[in-house]
């Protein structure tokens, strides 16, 4: 059955929607040999090729989706290169021979914590949509005095530049001292959201660590710079957050007999659960991931 241009290729991984529609008003991709239009309705028998290139729609298609959750250290930078030379979080990821890994939303250099990437482009289209409405949670350090009646303004609604902003949920974390752990949920991923309406009750955001992407929480034991790939269990779960079906495929090996996904990056795991953030330190204050409570988790804002 065909489907508009766009999806298609976005679900067989070669992009995000939005990034398809740019490439075909950029005239960089063909459909049997003609210029592709915006919207144009295709099947994986068509010819298309993207900047002369052939493009295998049946197999990729076919290939079973893949999910990798990495928590990306501060510093690092959320795009595929950098013209200043710093490290993207691309680099840390495992080459894959079907598609390409797809981000699902992006988080600030300064920021650390979850994110999610996928060989789905549809999947990813869902879970970044704001029609989704899907939740993140940060955990945040700040520094200043917060009293209940900036609690209370900032979940009934901030004005910031670009239009009213709030807070779903703030939970008191702990904390000692002038810094003082909040968690914060968010159904939306403006730049710099957390950062802002933080910042616009004169207080400042010392760290920042996404926890959480919908139904998927950061565990305790995947330490920064680290990446694990999702079981078909937790694909299952993330597919259902946005009315789509997970179908299991051949090819597809999660670690046999063990609930305890493999982590990467060459080092030890230790430790499980969700952060903590009462007495938590940083790694840079001599924290480290897996021993004893850790802070609560950065994320985007």
């Amino acid at each position: 059955m065909k489907e508009r241009i766009q999806k298609l290729l976005s679900r067989a991984g070669y992009g995000s929607r939005r990034e398809i529609e740019r490439l075909v008003d950029a005239g960089e991709i063909l459909v049997n040999g003609r210029c592709a239009e915006s919207g144009q309705a295709i099947d994986e028998h068509d010819q298309v090729t993207l900047r002369g290139q052939r493009l295998h729609l049946s197999s990729r298609l076919q290939a079973t989706p893949k999910v990798l959750m990495y928590n990306k250290p501060a510093g690092e930078v959320c795009s595929q290169t950098d013209p200043e030379g710093r490290k993207t979080v691309f680099e840390s990821l495992p080459p894959i021979r079907a598609g390409r890994w797809i981000m699902v939303g992006r988080l600030d250099i300064n920021t650390d914590g979850l994110l999610l990437f996928t060989t789905d482009g549809e999947l990813a289209n869902k879970l970044m949509h704001p029609s989704s409405g899907i939740e993140r949670e940060y955990a945040t350090r700040v520094l200043g005095q917060v009293d209940n009646e900036m609690l209370l303004r900032l979940q009934q609604g901030v004005e910031l530049d670009d239009g009213k902003a709030n807070f779903l949920k703030i939970k008191d974390a702990g904390g000692e001292g002038a810094n003082h752990w909040y968690h914060v949920v968010l159904a939306e991923g403006r730049n710099r959201e957390v950062r802002r309406l933080w910042e616009s009750q004169g207080v400042k955001v010392s760290r920042l660590i996404r926890i959480r992407y919908g139904n998927m929480d950061l565990p305790r034991y995947l330490r920064t710079g680290h990446h694990k790939e999702l079981d078909v269990k937790e694909l299952r779960k993330l597919y259902a957050l946005v009315g789509m079906t997970f179908d299991d495929g051949s090819d597809f090996k999660p670690g046999a007999g063990s609930h305890r996904p493999t982590t990467h990056a060459g080092s030890n795991r230790s430790g499980q659960g969700r952060f903590s953030t009462h007495g938590a330190r940083t790694e840079t204050d001599g924290y480290r991931p897996g021993a004893g409570k850790r802070p609560p988790s950065r994320g985007r804002g």
